[in-house]
């Protein structure tokens, strides 16, 4: 899969002269933002919920190395082997490891964010393994070779006319027509053989509960039962902030997960796995390999702790101003959206992303969707005020904002200039709108301004017009 390249901007410009990226975020997105409402709504306790999520996860962060020892020992007591990385590197380097000592040529994967922060598929490409994507989103971009754009869809930027192009030309046994279910077909033949023949299955893990050592994940195709159930070997990768107390509380969790990613009660396949196949199991690996990942996230438990909430929901992408008109492949990481504006500046230092939380307008509609609560605006304001203090900004900006400042400070000069301002910018409008201003080309180049009216709010306030 290629990385998106380019700097922000450019892959923003690039976004945006996409019209059918436009149709095919809006399909899916649109979608989800529906059906989560009517869960929401149909859900009165709701609320009281999504406090709960949150003590929930504050707890096992502020406990987190105890529960981690806690899963630990009893995942051992299970049969599986644990492993802690530090970083993607020492990640990347224990999974090949496993993959070479068992002999693999084939590895099957069901989705996993954590995946691709670490920079799983490249690994595997270069260790030489056969790698097949069976998540049908995942399945999909794969062919096209390209990396996720959303954490619930990854193929939410490919309409369903580009994927019936992509079975065309790739598919052994073409799909005999391109409605949903004729290419969902071909894509089960497609990948049937695979998830037989692969020595390795990969998945994540929604939770990670200490008082069993089991791990859970939580699909709706049934690939990561097929991914993790039929190869010798189940290899696991999941962040350490995955890690909850109980059974209990994994379920609870998952009410408000489920909702909030697709707007059902429950995802067709909730499974928990714990340990390696027994003497008496019918089927089931016979290792099985759990690969806790730190990357940043212990720095963050006193930095951002809040974000570690994070259920990997899609609910703030899918209500983002911004996402849903750039998709996520503009924001150059794993991550998209408000959640990787938050996340992508920590794991890959905020001098080289410091455009991702400048981008967002701070509307705060992330937050409140959240079903943990997570305050992303505030963590996106830290940043940005970091970046100021760290003196990552353009002196040009800091030059506009002192100059904005100044005459916002008083008032005099600020409605003097609010009187200038707007005949000038009626000189420009066309039919009602302003469609091209100067200096105001990032506004203009995708949208129309609507033409200004002729007097300023506070004139009109004075004036007792509050219409």
């Amino acid at each position: 899969m290629s990385a998106p390249a380019g700097t922000f901007h450019d892959r923003v410009e690039k976004a945006l002269h996409d019209p059918q990226l436009k149709i095919a975020l809006e399909r899916t997105t649109g979608n989800a933002r529906r059906k989560r409402a009517a869960a929401v709504e149909a859900w009165p306790e709701f609320s009281a919920a999504r406090a709960a999520a949150a003590a929930i996860k504050d707890h096992a962060l502020a406990h987190m190395a105890y529960y981690l020892e806690m899963f630990e020992r009893n995942a051992l007591a299970s049969g599986a082997q644990v492993h802690w990385a530090r970083d993607p590197d020492e990640a990347r380097r224990i999974v090949v490891e496993i993959c070479k000592a068992a002999g693999a040529k084939t590895v099957t994967r069901s989705k996993s964010m954590l995946g691709e922060e670490i920079g799983l598929p490249h690994a595997l490409a270069e260790a030489g393994l056969r790698r097949v994507e069976t998540d049908l989103a995942e399945h999909i971009i794969q062919l096209a070779g390209e990396t996720p754009s959303h954490i619930i869809w990854p193929a939410a930027h490919r309409t369903r006319e580009d994927v019936a192009k992509l079975f065309d030309q790739y598919h052994r046994e073409k799909p005999p027509a391109h409605d949903v279910v004729s290419m969902v077909g071909s894509a089960r033949k497609e990948l049937r053989a695979d998830f037989f023949a692969a020595e390795v299955g990969i998945s994540g893990a929604n939770f990670l509960v200490a008082e069993t050592g089991a791990i859970c994940t939580i699909t709706n195709e049934g690939n990561a039962e097929l991914t993790t159930t039929p190869p010798r070997v189940h290899i696991v990768t999941a962040g350490i902030e995955k890690i909850v107390a109980s059974t209990e509380h994994a379920l609870q969790l998952t009410r408000l997960l489920v909702r909030s990613a697709t707007g059902a009660d429950l995802t067709q396949y909730t499974t928990f796995h714990s340990g390696p196949k027994r003497a008496a199991d019918r089927d089931g690996p016979e290792q099985f390999h759990i690969v806790l990942v730190d990357h940043e996230r212990t720095k963050m438990l006193s930095e951002l702790p809040e974000m570690l909430r994070c259920l990997r929901c899609g609910a703030c992408l899918n209500h983002c101003v911004v996402y849903r008109a750039i998709g996520g492949h503009a924001y150059g990481g794993a991550y998209p959206g408000p959640m990787g504006s938050v996340l992508t500046p920590a794991f890959d230092g905020l001098q080289q992303t410091r455009d991702l939380p400048s981008a967002c307008t701070l509307n705060g509609q992330c937050k409140q969707v959240c079903p943990v609560d997570i305050p992303l605006p505030t963590m996106l304001r830290h940043w940005r005020s970091r970046s100021w203090r760290a003196g990552y900004e353009p002196k040009i900006a800091g030059a506009a904002i002192s100059i904005w400042a100044f005459v916002a400070a008083r008032p005099a000069l600020y409605q003097l200039a609010q009187t200038f301002a707007l005949p000038a910018m009626r000189l420009f409008a066309k039919a009602g709108w302003i469609s091209s201003l100067p200096l105001a080309s990032g506004w203009t180049a995708h949208r129309d301004f609507p033409k200004p009216p002729r007097q300023t709010f506070l004139t009109m306030i004075r004036k007792g017009n509050r219409s």
